[in-house]
């Protein structure tokens, strides 16, 4: 037992940590090290104590993102991070501090109870937070443009009949607009600032995006590119779907993807009777929203427009084999569903689930390819 692993338990917060060590072996002491403040030297002060080998450290995913794990990874020490929802929960426990966090990570951690989640590298990380900075714009804008044709609402300003709502014809109308009143003229000068700050900000972070992606790693940007032969699936979509997802190697199988994704039906059986409900909706509600975007493309026939084409120049022939496959597939399948009087919405659910097999497939096929051709680069 001299030499068998200890398990760490970190409960982290903004300011402070809480340390606890599980010794090994079923039984083994649980013991409570403290509370620690949150910076480098204290960190490294610990496993100082501790000892750098023979440790198995670990701590919840949350708000503190990865910086934990990166500076623990650079001391040579073998961390993980876990998924919060998955952590075991008994029905009675009516007590929760940070030193009993800590110490029920170290538990069940040492009894492999724990599900660890896929580490992004810093670079990788980086441009998932700008495609978040785009999307939480994107957010804004629509808030901004609720507050804006709601106020037109209340003063009694209806746009032309042949406009429709945020094209240029309805923007000019709007910027036509006087009010009698100061207050009024205002309110509509600050709301319709706001509309075009957004709008500016939108385009600033897209063309941000687009250079990040022109200096992202080889295999990225290969599946961004591949993904985009896909019906519905464009730059930005692609590249949420393959920032979000990460490395596709590592789910052994589509079903695992979707329920990675939570768009797989959650299920209450007992006996013979087996009752399933509404989509899980765990995992990464960023690759959900935008998967099911791309679903309502399915509901047209199969064809290729000028935008696809060109796109799927940029793809291999068996990637556009599998997306045409796509196309014939899911639109039979919408077509089905909403004979059957299915609603829309989980007509859609469920194009979109089957839509995230095919973009697993093509995925997978699209590393493994890059993966060979790294190999032969390095041996030539």
């Amino acid at each position: 037992m001299k030499n068998a692993t200890r398990y760490v338990g970190l409960d982290v917060h903004a300011a402070t940590i809480a340390v606890a060590v599980a010794e090994p072996g079923r039984d083994g002491e649980v013991r409570d090290h403290g509370i620690i403040p949150n910076d480098a030297t204290a960190i490294r002060r610990l496993f100082q104590k501790l000892g750098t080998k023979k440790l198995k450290v670990c701590y919840e995913a949350g708000p503190t993102g990865f910086a934990l794990y990166w500076d623990l990874t650079k001391l040579g020490i073998d961390c993980e991070v876990i998924a919060p929802t998955l952590i075991p929960k008994k029905a009675g426990e009516r007590i929760k501090t940070d030193r009993r966090d800590a110490a029920k990570l170290a538990r069940c951690y040492r009894a492999g109870e724990l599900t660890p989640i896929w580490i992004p590298d810093q670079a990788h990380e980086a441009l998932r937070d700008l495609v978040r900075a785009r999307e939480a714009a994107k957010h804004d804008q629509h808030r901004a443009r609720q507050r804006l044709s709601k106020f037109l609402l209340r003063t009694d300003k209806k746009p032309p009949q042949a406009s429709s709502a945020w094209t240029q014809k309805y923007v000019e109308w709007i910027r036509s607009l006087t009010f009698d009143h100061v207050a009024q003229q205002a309110t509509l000068v600050d709301y319709l600032g706001e509309v075009d700050h957004l709008e500016l900000r939108i385009r600033r972070l897209e063309a941000s995006i687009d250079e990040a992606i022109q200096s992202a790693p080889a295999s990225l940007k290969a599946v961004i590119d591949a993904l985009q032969a896909l019906r519905g699936i464009a730059r930005l979509t692609a590249t949420t779907i393959a920032i979000e997802i990460g490395s596709f190697t590592r789910f052994e199988s589509a079903k695992q993807l979707m329920a990675y994704c939570g768009v797989v039906p959650s299920e209450h059986s007992s006996g013979a009777n087996r009752r399933q409900g509404a989509i899980t909706k765990t995992g990464n509600a960023h690759v959900r929203r935008v998967l099911f975007e791309s679903a309502w493309s399915y509901r047209h026939r199969p064809s290729s427009g000028r935008d696809l084409k060109q796109r799927q120049q940029r793809a291999h022939a068996a990637v556009v084999e599998v997306a045409w496959k796509a196309q014939h597939r899911l639109h039979r399948r919408y077509v089905q569903l909403a004979a059957r009087g299915k609603p829309l919405t989980k007509v859609i659910g469920a194009i979109g689930r089957e839509l995230l097999g095919f973009i697993w497939a093509i995925a997978r096929e699209t590393e493994a390819r890059q993966l060979v051709e790294a190999e032969h680069a390095k041996a030539a």
